[in-house]
């Protein structure tokens, strides 16, 4: 089933052209990446596809009984409910059902047919709904989201604009659209989030669009990528990584056949020059100057973009002994976020640091460069070491200046000249550097701030979140730039493909301290995964020890406590086994619900008659199923 399909879309704004061509058709249960410079237009065609734009040319097809659901950039809820509460007003019209099956409940002791019919009408639509099960899903999405553990009070407006996106995306998750459609979705989750949100889209039930500049993300989501680039998009099969290799195997194809044709040009060109006056060969000329005019010339391959060019360069080396952090306590207000942080930074190291928001590791590298006193505890710094520090709120770029002054006042002793050929290699050319800081894009502040850094040529990097807000592409420059760099780096990122590529070793934080692996981020994810395996057999053979039973003072004793034992483990199995069935039938169900909308089938009223009795076969086989398992969970 095609989601949505367009061809031909163009969109202008005034008289610049921002789409031109732009082809795409997304089918059920299609997981499709969106990828291309900042600018290149992504967020616009999005914003079109969901209607908040208008679009001036070709043709935009979604079904009408087709469901949107779209996640802007940033786009953080504002409510005065608290979580909970906001979260179950998208099942508002299933707790309207909920409350009138009750009060049928009430009217059914009357004998009412006409009660009893709606009655179990209503409570076959509740149950296909999700009634039954919709304040577990809630609970679910908040858990993966880490809002499982806020008090039962907090409301929305509470929270931190990070928190806020993550809450609108967990509301959307909840609301379940056949198109789901996510800008920048991986903006504000930790490593540990990002891999439940991989999870829970990799079996969503639905299309999936998404714009992301993570590239492990796209990884282990997506099946298919559109690029758009020159206004135009080209599809490709398969994931990120496969997208790369076959964009270079088709560039360099396409620039073969181009060459091979202007060569074959040439020929044709110098020989029609050389015998169209001759008569000899005058009818030759000829032929060959229509077989020129014939030829459907292609044009030159064209490549992205301009990309930034940079290297990170040292004016001094510093000794081996770079960072010794002794017991560091950091936080604020007097109440520390993280204690016990104990490292050691030889120089050469490129040391990540992650851990879940909120662990204080921002806050740990303000206290390295100085910004911030630790709250107990000592860091030393090597001989001859020089610290430069990217700060991911862009703190220290002075708005009301122009970017030209941004890098100029910094450095006055450098000639104009050189201050825009650097910003030149960070792609702010002509007038872009007459531009007001203010006036830019994240991705435009980011590229300025390296700028800045790459002026200083310390020996120690401090970098937070250094890949926020940069395209694809520009990440990778700054990934070699770092690669090449001769000095000592230590930076925060969520970015895990970036972590593999920069990192040499992961430290982890946690409330108790620091742990360390020696390795990038599949490694450690590698170790984290042997260690909670191992701790998942240990917890096993805990509570086997603990259900061991102390000696009984009678026989009567023991046989009663066996007993209550073997009662016990037959009710957890059988809760397993009622949650495997209920599963199961509702995958049986969806189908059945998927075939009646044929049109082959529900044309044939044999056959859709049929069917329709096999679902509610089904229907009432998980109520029934549904209330043995409440009454094993009560007798808990």
């Amino acid at each position: 089933m095609i989601v949505l399909q367009c061809s031909q879309l163009s969109k202008y704004y005034g008289s610049e052209q921002i789409l031109a061509n732009v082809k795409m058709e997304i089918k059920h249960r299609e997981r499709i990446a969106l990828v291309g410079r900042n600018g290149a237009g992504k967020s616009t065609l999005l914003k079109v596809f969901t209607g908040e734009h208008g679009y001036d040319g070709g043709q935009l097809m979604i079904p009408k009984e087709v469901s949107v659901g779209y996640l802007a950039q940033d786009s953080g809820l504002q409510s005065e409910k608290t979580i909970w509460d906001e979260m179950l007003t998208v099942f508002d019209d299933v707790r309207a059902m909920e409350k009138r099956l009750r009060e049928l409940e009430e009217r059914m002791s009357t004998g009412d047919e006409d009660v009893l019919k709606e009655y179990d009408a209503l409570q076959q639509t509740f149950q296909q709904r999700g009634g039954f099960q919709y304040e577990a899903e809630i609970r679910s999405i908040l858990n993966g989201l880490h809002f499982g553990s806020f008090p039962a009070d907090t409301t929305v407006n509470s929270l931190s604009g990070g928190q806020k996106t993550r809450l609108a995306l967990g509301k959307l998750l909840l609301s379940k659209p056949e198109l789901l459609i996510l800008d920048e979705p991986t903006n504000h989750l930790d490593i540990d989030t990002l891999t439940w949100l991989e999870n829970y889209l990799s079996a969503y039930d639905g299309a999936v669009l998404i714009v992301s500049h993570d590239r492990y993300f796209l990884d282990k989501v997506v099946d298919t990528v559109y690029e758009l680039s020159f206004q135009r998009t080209r599809r490709f099969t398969g994931n990120y990584s496969a997208y790369l290799k076959q964009k270079d195997v088709l560039y360099e194809q396409e620039m073969k056949e181009f060459e091979k044709q202007q060569s074959e040009k040439q020929k044709l060109e110098e020989f029609i020059q050389k015998n169209l006056a001759r008569a000899s060969t005058s009818n030759r000329a000829k032929s060959r100057r229509k077989q020129l005019e014939r030829m459907e010339l292609k044009d030159r391959p064209k490549e992205d973009d301009k990309s930034a060019s940079f290297r990170f360069e040292i004016d001094k080396q510093s000794g081996n002994d770079v960072l010794m952090l002794e017991d560091i306590a950091v936080g604020y207000g007097g109440e520390p976020l993280i204690s016990n942080v104990n490292l050691h930074l030889n120089r050469g190291e490129s040391l990540a640091l992650i851990g879940p928001n909120g662990i204080g590791k921002s806050t740990l590298l303000k206290a390295i460069t100085g910004r911030l006193s630790p709250a107990s505890g000592s860091i030393r710094l090597g001989s001859n070491v020089s610290i430069g520090y990217y700060d991911q709120e862009q703190t220290e770029l002075h708005s009301i200046k122009s970017v030209l002054h941004e890098l100029w006042d910094e450095y006055p002793h450098v000639n104009e000249k050189d201050i825009r050929t650097v910003l030149g290699n960070f792609l702010f050319t002509g007038d872009d550097v007459l531009k007001s800081v203010a006036e830019l894009s994240g991705g435009e502040k980011a590229r300025l701030a390296l700028s800045k850094l790459m002026m200083q040529k310390a020996n120690v990097l401090i970098l937070d979140e250094p890949t926020n807000h940069l395209d694809l592409d520009s990440k990778e420059v700054l990934e070699n730039a770092l690669i090449d760099y001769p000095g000592t780096i230590v930076f925060v990122s969520h970015d895990r493909y970036f972590v593999n590529r920069m990192a040499t070793r992961v430290a982890e934080l946690h409330a108790g301290g620091v742990t360390t692996y020696l390795g990038d981020y599949d490694y450690y994810a590698e170790k984290k995964a042997e260690q909670q395996e191992l701790a998942r057999i240990k917890a096993e053979e805990e509570e086997q020890k603990s259900e061991t039973p102390t000696p009984p003072t009678n026989k009567s004793d023991f046989q009663k406590n066996k007993a209550r034992q073997r009662e016990e483990r037959q009710r957890q199995r059988r809760i397993e086994e009622i949650e495997q069935e209920v599963e199961q039938k509702e995958t049986d169900a969806a189908a059945i619900e998927e075939e009646l909308c044929l049109p082959d089938v529900f044309q044939d009223h044999e056959k859709s008659q049929k069917l329709n009795g096999q679902l509610e076969t089904l229907h009432s086989e998980m109520e029934s199923l549904m209330e043995e398992w409440e009454q094993l969970q009560e007798e808990e």
